[in-house]
Formats: C-alpha cells, sequence, structure tokens
C-alpha cells in the first residue's frame, strides 16, 4: 500500500483591498496653464468686463447722480438725444480734428527722430532715455505749463510770433488756434514715445539688407525708403492704432488746457471723453453719460478694424508689386 503526500492547500486569502485610485495627473497637467491665467481673467471680469456690460445696462435708462437707484427705463432715448444733440456732433468733430492734428505730426516726427537715433551717434544713450521723459511727465503739469506758454497777454508763444511780426492770437478762444495748442501737448507728450517704438522696429531689421543695398548703390534715403519702411509696416500700424485710441479717448489735456469742462467758451475744442464728463458729472445724467462711452467704444472699434483694412490693403499691393 503506496501513500502519496500532497501540499497542504493554503488557506484562501481574502481579497485584498483595491488600492486607491491615482491621481488624474494627466487632467492636473491640462487644466495646470488655465490656473495661472486665472487670476487675470478673474480680474479682466470684474474691472473690465463688468464695468463695460453694466454701462451697456446703464444706457438704457435715466440715471441721475443725485439718486442713482431710481431708474427709469428709456430703451434706446438716450442715443437718439444723442444724434439730435448739436454739442455731440461738436464734440465728435472737434474728436476727429484734434486726432488727427496732433497723430500725423506726432507719428511723422517720431519716424524721423527713430532713424536718427537708429545711427551710431555720440551719447545715444542719453538721448534715447530724453526721450521718454515727455512720456513720464505728469499730464496736469504740462497741461498747465503750455497753458501759461500759450497765454494771449503774456505767453511766450505770442511773443515768438511778435518777433516775426505776428499779433497776438487768443489761444484758447479761437477754434483752430485751441485745437492746435492742445495738439500740441498731445504731440509733446507721445514722440518720444512712439519714436522708441519705432527705433526698437528698426533694430529688428536685419543688417544684410542694408549692406545689400549699399552695394546696389543706395543711397541712405532709398535705403529708408525701400528697407526700413516695409519692414516698420506691423510697427506703423500699432503705433496708428494706438495714437488712434489715445486720440479717441483724449480727456486731460482739453480738460485742463482752460479749466472748463465746457472746452471753451462754445465747445470749441470740447472732446467726446470731456463731453462724456460734462453730461456725467456736469449735469448728472449718468444714463446718457453711459450712452457716449458706448458711443464712443463702437467708434474705437470701427476706426481699428477700418487702420486693420486699409493696412492689409496696402501690404497685399506691396506684395503683388
Amino acid at each position: 500500500m503506496t501513500l502519496t503526500a500532497t501540499a497542504p492547500v493554503p488557506p484562501a486569502r481574502p481579497p485584498a483591498a483595491q488600492a486607491p485610485a491615482a491621481p488624474p495627473r494627466r487632467l492636473l497637467a491640462r487644466l495646470s496653464p488655465y490656473a495661472y491665467i486665472a487670476p487675470f481673467f478673474a480680474l479682466f471680469a470684474t474691472f473690465g468686463l463688468f464695468p463695460l456690460l453694466y454701462t451697456a445696462y446703464v444706457s438704457l435708462y435715466r440715471v441721475e447722480l443725485q439718486t442713482p437707484g431710481e431708474m427709469a427705463w428709456r430703451g434706446l432715448d438716450n442715443y437718439t438725444a444723442l444724434l439730435h444733440d448739436d454739442f455731440f456732433w461738436t464734440a465728435l468733430r472737434n474728436t476727429f480734428t484734434i486726432g488727427v492734428v496732433s497723430t500725423v505730426p506726432q507719428l511723422l516726427m517720431a519716424l524721423g527722430l527713430a532713424h536718427l537715433l537708429n545711427y551710431k551717434l555720440r551719447g545715444r544713450t542719453f538721448f534715447r532715455v530724453t526721450m521718454l521723459l515727455p512720456y513720464a511727465t505728469s499730464v496736469a503739469a504740462a497741461t498747465l505749463v503750455f497753458a501759461q506758454l500759450f497765454g494771449r497777454d503774456f505767453g511766450l508763444v505770442n511773443w515768438v510770433l511778435g518777433l516775426a511780426g505776428i499779433g497776438p492770437v487768443d489761444w484758447q478762444s479761437g477754434t483752430v488756434a485751441s485745437q492746435i495748442a492742445v495738439s500740441t501737448i498731445v504731440t509733446w507728450r507721445w514722440t518720444g514715445y512712439n519714436a522708441l517704438i519705432y527705433l526698437a522696429g528698426m533694430q529688428s531689421i536685419p543688417g544684410e539688407l542694408y549692406e545689400a543695398a549699399e552695394l546696389d548703390g543706395a543711397s541712405r534715403w532709398r535705403q529708408f525708403l525701400h528697407v526700413t519702411l516695409p519692414g516698420l509696416r506691423p510697427t506703423v500700424l500699432f503705433t496708428i492704432v494706438v495714437s488712434t485710441i489715445g486720440a479717441t479717448q483724449l480727456f486731460g489735456e482739453p480738460l485742463l488746457f482752460e479749466g472748463s469742462i465746457s472746452g471753451g467758451i462754445s465747445h470749441q475744442y470740447q472732446t467726446l471723453g470731456l463731453y462724456m464728463y460734462e453730461q456725467g458729472w456736469g449735469y448728472f445724467h449718468l444714463g446718457r453719460a453711459a450712452a457716449i462711452a458706448w458711443v464712443t467704444f463702437v467708434l474705437i472699434v470701427l476706426l481699428v478694424l477700418l487702420n486693420t483694412a486699409l493696412a492689409r490693403r496696402r501690404s497685399r499691393k506691396g506684395t503683388r508689386r
């Protein structure tokens, strides 16, 4: 009789508890970039998007500054009232005129200064720093100084004009003269800023292009026309868009030039920003001021789109050539 030994069967183990699921690292990796930019969007929604939408909401009501809690529905009446207001069209025309008179010379002078600073000059770092001094100057300080310079009786500008045999000009009462004076302040403050932007754009143009043009016998003027300007097209478009937005929102210079919210005796240099301030904080019509703000916003968007379309059209024509 034979005996067969069999190995003892180990007792059955209880089913092991399932390990906790690993954290979804892929999901965290995808969401982490949004977590970094979330503070920006939160601040933008709080201080940018919400005021914009709330301004559109207020523009549909009659709201007075003394009783902001009492709102009466007006619909589009605030906007239609602007169309029948002669002062609104005057402010719109003044905004366009001052914007053109200040922007065109400003950008042309900035382009010329940047072209000079792009050469190897002695002390060019000093000159580049001084370009930012007008931009760093307070708007109030600069405007008050220029208001004294453009004084009718004892202003330095009229004194210089008197040396040339020209009679004194009333820079604060005349329509053309006051707009030129306000435009001069804007031009003085922003020319250096745009010059440095143009200078940065010029330094990004490859030097080989200038060397090739010089070997072909091109003068410096032709190099500027055929090398510098085509390379600066994106930069020029940027400065035009920024200057257009700034000209549409012009407020501090016309307000402090004479210290009147009406922009002169006959509203001769009242801009849209000053007109909005007059309606909201001068006449206490917050609903109408909100409507002016939205009209200004739409006008800025249309001008930016127009500038972009014109720039693209010119670039296409240049490419075809």
